[in-house]
């Protein structure tokens, strides 16, 4: 099976953060309130907004997917695995990065969406957390998915 739509992309994570969102149903604007569980998590959920935090601030390695129903993954592959719903009502979903502007935009039918995020190299991150060989995948497909869950969680060495 292949996707419909694949892009792969070099975004800038500032403040650890990009975003797969309906630019119109969560306004453009991402969630400003976060706890402790939703940075452990890697991610946070608002209506019309995924917001996918990498490891590293800089520009990270992102491929972006969308399928016409879930697609296999391996999950040995991965350190960290979030899987989380998306409401479209646009018909667009956009990945935009966090103080820059959507660096992907694809057409799909209004409804709910699945988003696989996928994490990897987590531990390659240089003393200054400035390189490293992380990399991320999002995985995008019809579906309800009824919250935001951690499927493999990744701690951070302390």
């Amino acid at each position: 099976m292949k996707p419909i739509h694949r892009v792969k992309l070099s975004v800038f994570a500032d403040y650890h953060q990009f975003y797969v969102w309906d630019p119109e149903l969560c306004d453009s604007h991402a969630p400003e309130e976060w706890t402790d569980q939703d940075v452990a998590d890697r991610a946070k959920i608002e209506t019309g907004v995924v917001v996918i935090c990498p490891v590293r601030n800089m520009d990270v390695p992102v491929e972006v997917s969308i399928w016409a129903c879930e697609p296999s993954v391996h999950f040995a592959e991965w350190q960290h695995v979030v899987v989380c719903p998306l409401s479209v009502s646009s018909g667009t979903i956009q990945v935009h990065e966090c103080t820059g502007e959507a660096l992907a935009e694809f057409s799909v039918a209004a409804g709910d969406y699945t988003v696989r995020c996928l994490f990897s190299g987590l531990d390659t991150l240089s003393e200054n957390g400035l390189e490293g060989r992380d990399r991320y995948r999002v995985q995008i497909w019809p579906a309800h998915t009824p919250g935001l869950t951690v499927m493999k969680r990744w701690e951070e060495p302390t």
